[in-house]
């Protein structure tokens, strides 16, 4: 176990960060939304919520801003990312730190996050002299036809609290180099770091001559998210978070012709073949699976290992987790930070009570590490990640729980373990571990993981910008991120351009 900041010096610390990012102090006596950092458990101060109208009136800022945004060419906002991209460099260390105290992430984590912001602003920034459509053979002599893609509108984004600044990167880098404006409410568990990066934004908008509208910020819980989702001004609405949220947003947003995209949940598994590397196995197992304590949408939840090596996969696991420094997320040496609240802790608990009460042994973890003194140790939620092994894919394992909770299952078939790895209602990331490259390439096959990613020799966890993120089934079917994830921000037109002296009709139609 690592050592322990007060929660005095952590509210210290964390004012002189945002003071260093422009945030000044924040904070509101009277303020209805309450900052709290689960490194202590403790309250950093108060923010005042965004009431419908508020919401509303930025909406409709966002809105006149896209009026003059996307009528300006694509390289030129580009250059707005280029300089948001600049500033996170510059502010990668304070930025980084704030993500720790406020969401819980080891230091290397919330740095790596901070890293992503600024591998998808290079990407966008290229992406911005790339906006291309397609030029389409025509059966009509003279004509020509081809695709465009214009600006769509206002993007709303809702965010989770275990990624507070990388998924509004993502869907803010793209969006504004694909000339729209963007309106984000965060988490309410992470406001912080939200205000952090709206003062980058907003001085990035600042030094280019940007409309200071293309991005800003609402504040609040239910009601704040509700009314960004119901505004029919609102083009896009992506939302990262629970299965739950997306089945509330998305008939909402449907029912009024708009847009979606969806990050939901996760319950990503590893086969694990008997030629497996047992070494490298381990270690992309216990990173997946216990990294951000749990609580990442592309956790590992379920191992699925072959019965010829499975008890010597789970020792090699259990020592492994016996020796994973638990603590404080600021000191360097910890590897387990804490769970995001009271909250996240009550569910790990239920979980593992519901796989024991299936038949589940529970192999190491499970306690809860009580760190600092007095209120501290009450406030805050420490675990030791656990490993239950589980006689069979009962619903509790089928079920998704945002904690260091991972099933370890046996399978005899190399069937038996794709058809136990996608019967789950989630379908987001995947991996196996095998040398044989005839398991792989199956595995990889439309007959094989029927997830948005699927790894080979690398844990589900993780994702580079670089391809298109997200998943199928209850994860929602969005995609963010690299690839053409960027056409989720456009709408596109079909052109046909006659420059011949004959009216041909398609389809060999004659009229008159």
């Amino acid at each position: 176990m690592t050592a322990m900041i007060s929660h005095d010096d952590l509210t210290t610390r964390t004012g002189d960060i945002l003071s260093r990012l422009g945030v000044g102090n924040p904070f509101s006596a009277d303020g209805d939304l309450s900052c709290h950092s689960p490194i202590t458990g403790g309250e950093l101060g108060r923010l005042r919520s965004h009431s419908a109208e508020e919401v509303a009136d930025i909406v409709g800022r966002a809105q006149q801003a896209f009026e003059q945004w996307r009528v300006t060419p694509g390289p030129v906002r580009g250059q707005l990312v280029r300089e948001l991209g600049n500033l996170l460099r510059e502010h990668k260390q304070d930025l980084g730190a704030l993500v720790s105290i406020e969401a819980g992430k080891i230091v290397s984590e919330g740095l790596g996050e901070v890293q992503e912001m600024i591998d998808i602003c290079e990407l966008a920034v290229g992406l911005s002299r790339q906006l291309f459509g397609n030029t389409i053979a025509t059966e009509r002599p003279g004509h020509r036809m081809m695709e465009q893609w214009h600006p769509l509108g206002v993007v709303g984004v809702i965010s989770a609290f275990n990624f507070p600044v990388a998924v509004w990167s993502w869907n803010s880098a793209l969006a504004l180099v694909c000339g729209d404006p963007v309106v984000w409410k965060p988490s309410e568990k992470t406001v912080l770091t939200a205000l952090a990066c709206q003062a980058l934004a907003a001085e990035a908008a600042r030094r280019v001559g940007a409309p200071e509208a293309v991005s800003q910020l609402v504040l609040g819980g239910a009601d704040t998210g509700q009314a960004l989702v119901d505004d029919p001004r609102v083009a896009l609405v992506s939302v990262t978070g629970s299965t739950r949220m997306g089945r509330a947003v998305a008939p909402r947003v449907a029912g009024r012709f708009g847009r979606l995209l969806l990050e939901l949940g996760g319950n990503n598994a590893a086969i694990v073949a008997p030629s497996a590397d047992l070494e490298l196995t381990v270690r992309a197992i216990v990173f997946s699976a216990a990294g951000t304590a749990g609580q990442r949408c592309t956790s590992l939840r379920r191992v699925i290992v072959h019965s010829s090596i499975a008890d010597q996969l789970v020792e090699a696991l259990k020592k492994a987790y016996a020796t994973l420094p638990i603590g404080s997320p600021l000191e360097e040496g910890t590897l387990v930070g804490p769970l995001i609240d009271g909250g996240a802790y009550e569910s790990f608990g239920k979980a593992m009570a519901a796989a024991q009460a299936d038949g589940g042994e529970l192999i190491v973890g499970g306690e809860r590490v009580s760190l600092g003194e007095g209120e501290q140790a009450e406030q805050s939620f420490y675990v030791q990640p656990a490993i239950m092994r589980m006689p069979r894919q009962s619903d509790i394992v089928k079920s998704e729980t945002f904690a260091p909770l991972m099933y370890v299952l046996s399978y005899d078939s190399f069937d038996e373990a794709i058809a136990m790895q996608n019967d789950v209602a989630q379908g987001l990331s995947s991996s196996i571990f095998t040398l044989d490259v005839r398991e792989a390439e199956r595995f990889l096959s439309a007959a094989g993981s029927d997830c948005g990613i699927a790894n080979v020799n690398i844990g589900p966890s993780g994702a580079e910008i670089g391809g298109a993120f997200g998943g199928e089934k209850e994860t929602g079917g969005g995609r963010e991120a690299g690839s053409d994830s960027w056409k989720a921000y456009m709408r596109r037109t079909t052109n046909t351009i006659n420059y011949s002296t004959e009216l041909p009709l398609a389809q060999g139609v004659q009229f008159g």
